[in-house]
This record gives structure tokens, sequence and C-alpha cells, in this order.
């Protein structure tokens, strides 16, 4: 007994050695920002500190670059590396420095007319960033005066210092998980180019009031899956697009979305503004939009091609805001003007490179199956020609109208077009005004009390053809 008992103390000694060198082993991969000076007072900047963990980390192979709990760190810009792991333990936060002159590198490239970066990266591969902690960007720091349903914007020139949140280009194979993103003063998680990426199970609580905080934007992106998100954004929640600045990577396309619930002043569910080249092979599916200004967009504007793209169960509730925002409580918008000549800060991005006058791509094979729309006006489907917009399917979709807000009704939003901004008239439950093969089958119109303003026919059709009513 006594032998055994001893090599028993034996193999239990042995065995302890083993996991101690286990859980030794396993702790050099992770990179906790403490150790490498960060202070958490949220006073101290401790983006250098940061770097510095990202950059070990990285260099060692990768691993887990640890956001302590407990701690507020605030932060300048920093970057992040190939095969790190940010991740943020719950009840701690990465805070935007409020110091407009400390960013410095626009998030557009050689155009500074749009905001700066915070959080960025670019050529990486195998990045994540995970945890139930929050990365809040300061917004209302960077704001002007508060109005009744926005911030005024900072008089600015060719240079906008306005950070924004997360600017990731070219990297492959990103994970975005269960984080908290608030408060961002621009754009919040912007993918540039970027291959198999998965968001999931994020919130993006932003201010409602401040303008251009949209939530995701997938720009020139391919293989991303975002799905289970809570997005409050004063701008776009989710956007597809293609802009000009990077049009070395390619279209954007094979895209799913879904299980998202979102709230916007702008358009929850947007395709365009900007597009230069194509977008395709999209699915929105189980989606919840509330009370937003416009529910499902696509607004093309530039000579780029939106195809293939379905949206499918899905609950959209709109409303009116003030014209600071895009749109007219259109619960569907289907879009493709010429982009209109402006002459604003970065006016000179907006068309091919000695371009004065732009021109609108094809929308075409857009499929809409089982939506419930609530808003006080219905959907929309326009183009420049009846070619530009075609193969437009709307199958079980249901619209009750009801007035809501004392805004003015009966008008429905073209902006950013050349010519005249906003149509002007009746509210109807599906306006198709210059477009061709429009097919409306198993969908509905019911008008609730009060009436939308100027309420109208179910359907009107202006210079359409084989539009197709179905039972």
């Amino acid at each position: 007994m006594t032998g055994i008992f001893k090599t028993n103390r034996l193999l239990l000694f042995v065995l302890g050695i083993c996991l101690l060198g286990s859980c030794q082993t396993k702790q050099t991969n992770v990179y906790n920002i403490l150790d490498y000076g960060a202070t958490g007072d949220g006073t101290t900047d401790d983006a250098p500190a940061l770097q510095r963990a990202i950059d070990a980390c990285s260099k060692a192979g990768g691993g887990t670059v640890l956001v302590p709990a407990g701690h507020t760190f605030l932060c300048s810009p920093f970057r992040l590396a190939s095969y790190v792991d940010l991740h943020l333990e719950p009840n701690s936060c990465l805070l935007a420095n409020p110091d407009e002159s400390v960013y410095t590198e626009s998030a557009f490239g050689e155009n500074r007319g749009e905001g700066m970066m915070w959080i960025s990266g670019k050529g990486l591969k195998n990045v994540s960033i995970t945890g139930t902690g929050t990365i809040d960007g300061n917004g209302v720091a960077f704001m002007g005066k508060e109005l009744e349903d926005s911030y005024e914007l900072k008089p600015v020139t060719d240079f906008d210092p306005r950070p924004h949140v997360l600017t990731l280009t070219d990297v492959e194979k990103l994970v975005i998980r269960d984080v908290t993103i608030r408060n961002s003063a621009y754009w919040t998680v912007h993918l540039i180019g970027c291959r198999d990426a998965s968001i999931d199970g994020i919130n993006i609580l932003n201010n409602l009031k401040i303008r251009n905080g949209d939530g995701i934007d997938v720009d020139h992106s391919k293989d991303v899956r975002i799905a289970n998100c809570f997005i409050e954004s004063g701008d776009d929640c989710i956007c597809l697009k293609n802009r000009r600045e990077f049009e070395q990577y390619g279209p954007c396309e094979d895209v799913v979305v879904s299980n998202c619930t979102m709230t916007s002043r702008s358009c929850a569910i947007k395709i365009g503004s900007e597009n230069m080249d194509s977008i395709r092979r999209v699915l929105f599916t189980n989606c919840i939009i509330k009370d937003s200004n416009r529910g499902i967009g696509i607004q093309n504007r530039d000579e780029g091609t939106v195809t293939d793209v379905t949206f499918s169960n899905m609950i959209v509730d709109c409303r009116f805001f003030s014209d600071v925002w895009w749109g007219k409580a259109e619960a569907i918008y289907v879009t493709s003007y010429p982009r209109a000549v402006g002459n604003h800060k970065d006016a000179g991005w907006r068309f091919p490179k000695g371009a004065t006058k732009g021109a609108c791509g094809e929308v075409s094979h857009i499929y809409f199956h089982n939506i419930r729309c609530m808003s006080e006006n219905g959907a929309f489907v326009g183009g420049d020609t009846p070619e530009k917009v075609n193969h437009i399917y709307f199958d079980q979709v249901s619209l009750s109208l009801q007035k809501k807000t004392a805004y003015e009704g009966g008008i429905y939003d073209k902006r950013p077009c050349d010519g005249e901004g906003f149509v002007r008239g009746n509210t109807y439950g599906f306006y198709i005004d210059t477009a061709s093969d429009i097919r409306l089958q198993s969908c509905n119109v019911a008008w609730g009390t009060p009436r939308p303003d100027h309420a109208a026919d179910n359907v009107k059709t202006v210079n359409a053809t084989g539009v197709k009513v179905m039972p």
C-alpha cells in the first residue's frame, strides 16, 4: 500500500507539473496591456502601451491582447496586426481620445474630407476583436451644437478630424464578435477590400443625432457574414458600397446578413449610394427594422451595378424625420439616378477622374419576399430610364400605411440625384416611376387611421413597362 501511495503521489506531482506547464504555455500567448504600461485611468493616453502589446503579440506569432476588466483606457489612434485577437473583458472600455489634433490619417486615403482613422489595420491576416467589453468613439466630443433631431457639424474645408471607430483594409479572415461599439463620431465599422469576414453578436449603439454615424459599411468586400447584431445609428445601419477611393479591390459580393435588429434616422439597410463597381449575390433575411426614416433602400447613384439581391422574412417600421436625413419613410426603396454635381468638401471624389457629370448603372433582379411593413409611406421604385431599374419582384409584401408624425406626407426622396431631389404628390402603396419588368404577387396595402397625407390608390405607375399585379 505504501508503494502504491508513493507511486500515485508521484503521478499526481508529474501531472501537476504538466498542467502547470500547459497553463504557463497558454499564458505566454496572452498580452495584458497593463503589463505594457497602460494605466486604465480614463485620462492617460494608453495607445502607446496598447500598440506595444499588439506588436509584441504579432511578432511572437500571434495570441490574445487582453483589455482587462474594470478599466477605461483612453486611446489615440492605434493599429491592429496579423494573428492578434484583441479581447475586451467584461466591464472594460477603450475610449477615443477627444483631442481632434491626434487624428491625422485619413479613413479614405487621399480624400481627407470624410474623417480620420482611430482603430485601423491594413494588409492583415487572421484578425479578431472579441469579448463583451466596450469600444467607445466619444462621438459627442467632436460635434457642434445640439439641434432638434441632430447635431450641428463643425465647419471643415478639405479636412474632417472626426474619427471613424474601426477601419479595416485588405484583411483576410476577420472576426468581430460579442463586443459593444458605441458613440461613433463618424462611421463605426468599415470593411474595405476584406475577404472572409464574420461579424456576429455585436451591439452598435450610436447617438441617433450624429450624422454620418453609419453602423457597418461593407465596401469592396467579399464573403461577408453579419448575424445576430443590434444596431442603432443616426445614418445607415448596414450599408454595402464600392467607394471610388478603393476601386483596386473590385466588386462587393457574396454577403449574407441575418437575424439583426436595426434603428436608423436615415436608411436601416442600404445598398449605395457610392457604387462605382458591382454589388451582387446578397441576402438579407430574418431582420427587424424599427423606428427608421427609411427601411430597405437600394440607392444607386454611380456607374456601378446592383444585381441578384434578396430580402426575405422581415418586419419594417418607418416614420418621417426632418430633411437633415435622407429618406421620406419609404419602407422599400429601389432607385438608380445619376449623382448630383456638388460643391462640398469631397465633391472631387464623387465622379470618375476627369468627369464633371455622373452616370448611373443598372439595378436588376431584386427580390422581396415575405416583408411586413408599417409606415407613413409605401414602396418607391424608380430610375433614370426604364431599363436602369428592371426585374424587381415583390412577393407577399404587405404595407400598412398610417400617419404617425406631423411632418408633411405625399413626398418621396430621390437625393442625392441630378435635378429635383423630391417627388411630390400623393401617398401610394407602390409608386413605380420609370422602371421595367416589375411584378407584385400576393401583396396587399392597408390604410390605417389616420391615413397618411394625400392617401391615393394602392399602385401608381409612371413611364413603366411590364408591370404585373398578380392575385
